[in-house]
């Protein structure tokens, strides 16, 4: 009988995703939390139509659904991150160490605070600072319906037989999409969330639509 036997192992180990629907599942939490608590059992239809001088909580409505876009958005893009900056690697906050998804949805909660706060300092200082409620209050709609979008993206890539390094290039076409119908729906809103002049308006979309979308990729990607 020979001392050592040679094995193999024929047995493959399937990804294990279950993370992916632990975090998709607390984002449809949010977002029945937010419907039935936040906004008064309001039904789907209600919510995306509703008036700005008819809403209530919408601070709240408008933090909640942040939330979940940043979540799903993390999600998705995650895995497409070729590696974890050094100088992201070497911070162990509580004693872990930032993965993928880690140091994307960080970067991606920054991504919004900063673009959220220079808006609000956009809106203060050209002297339109009562217009910034109407304007988080109209994107929480937009967003609200991205982030569905985004879920369901997030269950295709992760749990049907699918190319994802084809579906990078899909991906980047619906990035470029969505980017160009939110400038167009901000423009043509009928609650004209932009200022009314045309520089400012340039000025909004060049310095917090452009710019802070650039510095996220190149953060990201590079």
């Amino acid at each position: 009988m020979p001392l050592s036997q040679n094995f193999t192992n024929h047995v493959r180990i399937p990804e294990n995703n279950d993370w992916v629907i632990f975090i998709l599942l607390g984002c449809i939490f949010l977002f029945i939390f937010m419907m039935n608590i936040v906004e008064r059992d309001a039904n789907l239809k209600d919510f995306l139509l509703q008036k700005y001088f008819d809403a209530s909580n919408n601070l709240p409505s408008w933090i909640i659904t942040s939330c979940v876009t940043a979540l799903t958005l993390s999600v998705l893009i995650s895995q497409y991150i070729p590696v974890v900056p050094k100088f992201v690697a070497d911070i162990h906050p509580f004693g872990y160490e930032l993965n993928k998804f880690g140091f994307t949805l960080t970067a991606v909660v920054l991504f919004y605070l900063l673009k959220s706060g220079l808006g609000f300092l956009f809106y203060q200082s050209i002297g339109d600072g009562k217009k910034w409620s109407i304007f988080y209050f109209t994107s929480t709609k937009f967003y609200f319906i991205l982030s569905f979008l985004l879920i369901i993206l997030c269950v295709t890539h992760y749990y049907f037989p699918i190319d994802r390094n084809e579906m990078f290039l899909y991906y980047l076409y619906f990035t470029a999409f969505v980017f160009i119908f939110k400038i167009f729906f901000y423009l043509f809103h009928k609650n004209k969330i932009l200022p009314e002049k045309w520089y400012y308006k340039f000025l909004y979309i060049c310095t917090l639509q452009i710019a802070p979308l650039m510095l996220l990729w190149k953060l990201l990607f590079f």
